[in-house]
């Protein structure tokens, strides 16, 4: 048990470490290539546990809370909020006010961007030296008592239409399954080199976080490691793939926001710990690949337009682009003031459900009862 806990710990702060490691990253070498002077970057919150400057003047520091990060550029104060002490202390043409909107855009735009390249990698790297894994369509097991048992599916059978939809894919015959529970249809199969046309009642799954449900058939698609890529195709691949999760994320949210799905699949931060731990155990070949999912997230969270978030500042110079001015004062306070409350918000949400899948709550409940 505890070498289980350490490796948790161990995983979460490798993996949270990397991540906000590259995204600040980012962020300090536009800031460098703008002209930007960086007074601090900072992995991790709380007082510092070590501290060292570098040649540029910017202080490095390793903090104890391994929940985030932040890179300081000079003079990121509105010249009309700082005190006479840091206008004085200002040094001429390297503050990050005074740069164009395009360079404070591109330094703030990096972290992202750096996250979205460091999937790229992960995935390269991944499929250059373990290959690329692949679902077929092909069934490889079929759940006893489930749907397709009742209507016939065997092992080796390939599904090739449900009613008369053409199914394209495993995800295709995922995606249709889902959309009809307790539909009554024909299945149509290959088996054997012949297509065969089977009744199927498709089966209705209700999961205990969500009220709505969904089909399932009750089946298992074979799956195969593929063959080491070279390194040219494997970076072609590697951004395929960063695409197709961004593209799958994107459409998560979007089921949440549009009450397909439950909001109560949201993870936090106590989650990804778990998961750390639990894909480390699989070798460093799945905490790569897990890695590099968490960073298209990670991505695409903080070009979400939330102020406080990397795509909040983004909106904001894209209206001082266009009107030609800044945003006034007024709006940028209380708009950071609601997305404090947003992330502070859905920080307690995602808490409170990865406590609760961890069965806290209802061991509390026992423990009252």
């Amino acid at each position: 048990m505890i070498h289980e806990y350490l490796r948790t710990l161990v995983s979460f702060a490798f993996v949270l470490g990397v991540l906000v490691t590259i995204h600040e990253l980012g962020h300090y070498l536009a800031a460098r290539w703008r002209g930007v002077h960086v007074e601090v970057f900072s992995l991790g919150f709380g007082p510092a546990l070590f501290r060292w400057h570098d040649r540029s003047g910017t202080e490095w520091r390793i903090c104890p809370i391994p929940l985030g990060g932040y890179v300081r550029p000079h003079g990121f104060e509105d010249p009309e909020d700082a005190t006479p002490e840091q206008k004085a202390a200002w040094i001429p043409g390297r503050t990050f006010h005074d740069k164009s909107v395009a360079s404070r855009a591109i330094v703030i735009l990096a972290g992202p961007v750096f996250n979205f390249l460091l999937a790229i990698v992960l995935f390269t790297l991944l499929f250059s030296t373990a290959g690329q894994p692949s679902v077929r369509n092909e069934i490889a097991s079929v759940v006893s008592n489930g749907a397709a048992a009742a209507a016939g599916v065997q092992p080796g059978d390939v599904i090739r239409r449900i009613g008369t939809h053409q199914v394209t894919g495993v995800e295709d015959v995922q995606g249709t399954v889902m959309a009809e529970p307790g539909a009554q249809t024909t299945l149509t199969v290959r088996r054997n080199g012949q297509d065969m046309d089977l009744p199927i009642t498709i089966g209705s799954v209700t999961d205990s976080a969500s009220s709505k449900p969904h089909g399932q058939l009750g089946v298992m698609f074979a799956t195969e490691v593929g063959k080491p890529m070279s390194v040219l195709h494997a970076v072609v691949a590697g951004v395929e793939e960063t695409w197709k999760v961004s593209v799958q994320t994107l459409q998560g949210v979007w089921q949440i926001l549009t009450g397909q799905h439950t909001a109560k699949d949201l993870g936090g931060p106590l989650k990804i710990a778990q998961l750390s731990g639990q894909v480390a155990q699989y070798g460093f070949a799945s905490l790569l690949s897990f890695m590099a999912l968490l960073s298209v997230n990670l991505g695409l969270i903080n070009l979400f337009p939330v102020p406080l978030l990397d795509g909040g500042r983004l909106v904001f110079y894209a209206i001082e682009a266009l009107r030609g001015r800044p945003v006034s004062k007024r709006i940028q306070e209380i708009s950071f003031q609601a997305g404090f409350a947003v992330l502070a918000g859905l920080f307690l949400f995602s808490t409170f459900n990865d406590l609760s899948s961890f069965g806290l709550f209802k061991w509390i409940a026992s423990l009252v009862g």
